[in-house]
């Protein structure tokens, strides 16, 4: 194994990996600081929180990753984390654990008993792939919003991108990302505080299972992780061309958040922004090697559990304008296969087009994010525009 690994070894993987902490951790943690503190945790089970979390998505980054050998990707639910800032107020610490633990079983049993494997199978890939350009595409436009925040620093990351693609496409985003921070450096942009190096101490949570807290709290949890993350975060490694194991994947997560949840891991879920980071083309030229890239997160996910607080800090140390670039340019190729896979069939184009407006408006009903009601809305316009009705009234009769 360990030759296959030196085998399959490459630094663009690295980078990807590195590229995946890097957002996950500078577009979200604040909310998952503001859920903790909404649930009355003290400044200790805080960063149990978060190294709890951290390790949660290490492990099956890593684990998963090696067993299947394709790039799975595991995050914490932010929206699930937003809808705890609210869920949580007046909620002890203790009956928010047994939230936790109960939105994991909840998970898990849907891993057991293949129902979402089975729902996921029926969506159309024109419509996975509609919906995975759809997520991404507010990332790529970021590039350019950025750009008119900090023009020098961005304008240097783009040409820096578009030599590299066409000189050597797989360190493209290596080029990027070294080139975009030693020019934040220089200017004054990259600042690193005097943070101070600490392990992160677990503090065990007893849980306490209130049924009015689990209904009112838990169920949402478990409705905007499956709705917001797993739908689209498989959708996105089936539009990259791979197969995962959906149940499998679904039982792990959910097991996962269950055993962890006494430290304060409110959820592992499948990842969608960052997943496809790390099964995209600039993670590796070969999808056979990808998964390298995703053992990588799960190793720099392990050392921000470790040192949660510190490597926060040093995070935060990168100027939010980079990180918009970064996440940006890394999803270019993966925003153009997308939208190939998604318009390949004319009879699914339109459907396919809803689907991808829905997705990138960001609405949120019943709150539920835009990437499921992406899905929901194209299925239905799938239906309505290609259904036979004289075909299927001939089989009726």
């Amino acid at each position: 194994m360990i030759n296959r690994l030196l085998k399959d070894f490459s630094w663009s993987a690295v980078a990807a990996g590195f590229v995946v902490v890097l957002v996950g951790f500078t577009s979200s943690a604040a909310i998952v600081f503001q859920a903790a503190i909404t649930a009355g945790a003290t400044p200790e089970q805080i960063s149990s929180w978060i190294g709890a979390l951290g390790f949660g998505m290490g492990i099956t980054c890593i684990g998963l990753s090696l067993r299947y050998r394709i790039p799975v990707v595991t995050a914490w639910a932010t929206p699930g984390a937003a809808l705890l800032i609210t869920g949580l107020e007046g909620v002890t610490m203790n009956q928010a654990i047994g939230v936790f633990i109960f939105s994991g079983a909840l998970v898990t049993l849907c891993g057991v008993t293949r129902i979402f494997e089975k729902s996921m199978k029926r969506i159309p890939l024109s419509i996975a792939s509609a919906m995975l350009a759809g997520i991404l595409v507010r990332f790529g436009m970021d590039v350019f919003a950025a750009m008119q925040q900090q023009f020098a620093l961005v304008s240097l990351m783009f040409v820096t991108y578009l030599l590299g693609r066409r000189l050597m496409p797989r360190y493209a985003i290596i080029l990027v990302l070294v080139l975009g921070s030693l020019f934040a450096w220089s200017k004054g942009l990259l600042v690193f505080g005097m943070a101070d190096v600490a392990v992160t101490k677990p503090v065990l949570m007893m849980p306490e299972f209130s049924i009015k807290v689990l209904l009112s709290v838990g169920i949402p949890l478990f409705i905007v992780s499956m709705a917001s993350q797993n739908v689209p975060g498989v959708a996105v490694m089936r539009s990259c061309g791979y197969a995962p194991p959906v149940s499998s994947l679904m039982t792990w997560t959910g097991l996962a958040t269950m055993l962890l949840a006494p430290f304060g891991c409110f959820s592992v879920c499948l990842a969608a922004i960052t997943a496809a980071i790390c099964a995209g083309e600039e993670s590796h030229e070969n999808p056979a090697k990808r998964y390298m890239s995703s053992v990588f997160a799960g190793i720099f996910y392990l050392l921000a559990g470790v040192f949660g607080a510190t490597v926060v800090a040093l995070i935060a140390a990168f100027p939010k304008t980079l990180i918009m670039a970064i996440a940006g340019l890394a999803l270019f190729g993966t925003i153009a296969s997308g939208m190939v896979v998604a318009m390949a069939d004319v009879k699914q184009r339109e459907p396919a087009l809803i689907t991808f407006l829905v997705t990138a408006s960001g609405m949120t009903l019943f709150g539920i994010g835009a990437a499921f009601w992406g899905v929901v809305i194209g299925a239905v316009a799938m239906v309505v525009l290609n259904w036979d009705y004289k075909k299927n009234k001939h089989q009726t009769m």
